[in-house]
C-alpha cells in the first residue's frame, strides 16, 4: 500500500520561498517594488488621489504594511497579519475601473523592475487575485449585493 506524503507548513513555506528566490525574489527586491508602485500611484491623476485622501501623512507606515502585505503573498513569511477587506470596504471613492488602473501600474512596475520574466507573472498572478477577491467583497457579484462587514 503507498502512502501519501503531505509537506508540512515548515516544508511548503521553505518550496515557495526557494521558488521566489529562484526567480530573484527576495525581501529587498519586494521594498523596491512597493516603493515604486506607490510612486506611481501617487502620481497617478485617477487613483492618486484616492490613496492620498485615505493615507493622508501616513505613507512610511503605509509602505512598511505594504512590504509585510507583499512578503507574505510572495515568500509566504506570515509577515502580515492584517485585514484588508474591512480597510478596503470603508474607501467609498473606489470604483470596479480603478482596479484595473492600480493592475496596470503594478504591472509596469513590475516590467521596469523585476529580476525576472517569471517573476513578473508570479507576482501579476497574485496581484490579479487579490484584485478580484477585493472587487468582489466590495462591489459582489452582478445581481449579487455585497455583503457588508
Amino acid at each position: 500500500m503507498d502512502r501519501q506524503y503531505y509537506a508540512s507548513a515548515e516544508e511548503r513555506r521553505a518550496e515557495i520561498q526557494a521558488q521566489a528566490h529562484a526567480m530573484g525574489i527576495t525581501e529587498d527586491y519586494i521594498s523596491t517594488l512597493v516603493d515604486r508602485f506607490y510612486e506611481r500611484v501617487r502620481a497617478d491623476e485617477l487613483i492618486g488621489p484616492i490613496f492620498e485622501q485615505a493615507i493622508g501623512d501616513d505613507w512610511p507606515p503605509h509602505l512598511a504594511k505594504m512590504k509585510l502585505f507583499w512578503s507574505s503573498v510572495a515568500l509566504n513569511t506570515g509577515a502580515y497579519s492584517g485585514k484588508p477587506v474591512p480597510t478596503h470596504l470603508k474607501l467609498s471613492r473606489v470604483q470596479p475601473r480603478h482596479f484595473k488602473v492600480w493592475l496596470t501600474l503594478f504591472r509596469q512596475t513590475l516590467e521596469e523592475t523585476a529580476p525576472s520574466r517569471d517573476a513578473i507573472k508570479y507576482f501579476m498572478e497574485r496581484a490579479e487575485r487579490i484584485a478580484q477577491s477585493l472587487q468582489l467583497a466590495m462591489f459582489g457579484v452582478p445581481g449579487i449585493p455585497p455583503k457588508r462587514v
